[in-house]
């Protein structure tokens, strides 16, 4: 090509850049420090360029457009937006259960509007929202709403109900049957019906599906024990109908060998995984299937709770989870919050690091590699030109005290700042 033409094409970019930094408002944000999350390095100090909803630039020294505002964070570390794999906006700390039968689904809705936003001014600018336990189809509303800026929240990846068999998991087992207490799940027992409930939540706006593979749940002298759901068969084909739109499935999965059979059958990820077996990890390794802990909840029930079988429940989790790290199985942060109060998940944080990973692998759980579960990959969970400007600041070092994260004293989603 001739060095005029490269020359042309070079100028004209520039004149790109600038007119674009014209039109749109610009912000600087400046603080003491700046983590990349991918490799662990802090910068001091560090600055951010975002224009409109995106990041220019970051580093150490970034240009300040003539009409950009600069915002100084002070002595604070500027890193990505949180991100949880597994919220439940529609419960609340309570009796989950009784909320599905005592509560109408829109004062449901109008709960899940006020714990979106508490998440997000807890630093929290992406969720994966795992069910709404009986709500149906209304967490389509509460998202479509934080697109459309109507009302602050996270963005949000939602599965609608999620699905179960009779008398499974979610099933109203503890009810008189004569009084037929909806579940808080969709039923299907078979796979022709996997594929119809599928179907039917995508219809209503699902981004993926949420199914629930093992439960319930038994640890008796020192032994863990949960039943499976679905076959592997059941699953590969719910995986398939789901892959045949472009979406995925996630589920509840708390041991073997029904983690097995989802692994197998390719979900996204498993969220609990108490127990993995060596061949499941392997799979979750070799396919980049996520496990997802959620420590924060089990704390909270066993604080709530008189039981010594719930607190050595906790404890076999934490050996298997120091071998899951150890076997290299991918890990994403989700905290599963609702049944204890919105906004104070960043717990999980503290937690997975008290429990083995860490601090950096930890924020990467709650960053990059949940971006990349909830289909989000290369566009936030870093602070890269061309990402979208999701940013928090939190107060000293997180390396060093990942406490800190609970201590969110900035947030900015989209290039609107919603806390400061």
């Amino acid at each position: 090509m001739p060095p005029m033409c490269i020359t042309a094409r070079f100028l004209a970019a520039i004149f790109s850049l600038s007119a674009l930094l014209c039109a749109q408002p610009a912000t600087v944000l400046h603080a003491a420090h700046l983590l990349d999350v991918e490799t662990g390095r802090i910068t001091s100090p560090g600055e951010i360029l975002v224009q409109g909803t995106k990041i220019v630039a970051a580093g150490a020294a970034v240009a300040h457009p003539a009409n950009a505002q600069t915002l100084d964070l002070g002595d604070t570390t500027l890193l990505p937006g949180l991100i949880d794999a597994h919220v439940h906006l529609f419960l609340h700390p309570g009796a989950e259960d009784l909320q599905t039968v005592e509560e109408s689904v829109p004062q449901r809705t109008i709960t899940a509007v006020l714990a979106a936003r508490d998440d997000l001014m807890a630093g929290f600018t992406a969720e994966r929202d795992m069910g709404t336990e009986g709500a149906g189809s209304a967490d389509t509303a509460v998202r479509n709403a934080i697109d459309k800026g109507q009302v602050p929240g996270p963005r949000l990846r939602i599965s609608g109900n999620a699905i179960d068999i009779l008398g499974g998991h979610e099933d109203a087992n503890n009810y008189n049957p004569a009084q037929h207490v909806l579940p808080n799940a969709t039923w299907a027992n078979n796979a022709q019906e996997l594929v119809s409930a599928i179907r039917g939540e995508l219809k209503e706006g699902a981004d993926f599906i949420k199914i629930y593979e093992t439960g319930r749940d038994k640890f008796v002298n020192g032994v863990f024990s949960t039943p499976y759901q679905y076959t592997e068969a059941e699953l590969t084909t719910a995986v398939r109908e789901a892959a045949r739109v472009g979406k995925s499935v996630a589920v509840h999965a708390t041991g073997e060998p029904g983690t097995l059979y989802a692994a197998r059958a390719g979900v996204v990820s498993i969220d609990h995984g108490d127990q993995l077996s060596e061949e499941t990890m392997k799979i979750m390794r070799e396919k980049h299937i996520f496990v997802v802990p959620t420590f924060a909840i089990t704390e909270y029930f066993a604080e709530h709770s008189s039981g010594a079988a719930r607190r050595d429940s906790i404890n076999a989790h934490i050996v298997e989870f120091k071998k899951q790290i150890a076997a290299g199985v991918p890990v994403a942060m989700g905290s599963d919050v609702g049944p204890f109060p919105h906004g104070t998940q960043a717990r999980e944080f503290v937690l997975m690091v008290k429990n083995g990973l860490s601090p950096l692998a930890s924020i990467q759980a709650g960053t990059v590699n949940a971006a990349e579960l909830l289909g989000w990959k290369n566009q936030i969970g870093a602070l890269k030109p061309g990402y979208f400007a999701d940013i928090v600041a939190v107060p000293g070092d997180p390396l060093k005290d990942i406490s800190a994260l609970e201590r969110v004293t900035f947030v900015m989603k989209g290039g609107v700042v919603y806390r400061k």
